[in-house]
């Protein structure tokens, strides 16, 4: 084998035998690789113009969906958020905007 076939990862599909157990943590920090935004039959959107920068729906959010810049709601990660909409029943000013996919 080459060196350049050393270094790539294979593009074989893996079979259930090869796949580890489910709910293992095999390496710290790998939580990042595993998007589940895709479970949500809903999407959360941050109304800037209504929103008071209150952060209870980053308090609240069970998932660390609500992302900060400079201490101010920026964003809602909707490659985690998983739709339970905590965030917006939270909101005092109704400024997250729910929409269904």
């Amino acid at each position: 084998m080459s060196d350049k076939g050393k270094n790539q990862k294979s593009n074989k599909i893996k079979g259930y035998l090869d796949m580890p157990i489910g709910g293992l943590i095999l390496e710290a920090g790998n939580s990042v690789e595993y998007k589940t935004g895709e479970w949500r039959t809903k999407d959360f959107y941050i109304n800037k113009d209504e929103c008071s920068n209150c952060l209870l729906c980053f308090i609240y959010c069970p998932e660390n969906c609500v992302r900060l810049t400079k201490n101010e709601v920026s964003e809602i990660d909707l490659d985690y958020c998983k739709g339970c909409g905590i965030c917006a029943e939270e909101c005092p000013k109704n400024a997250i905007e729910v929409r269904l996919k």
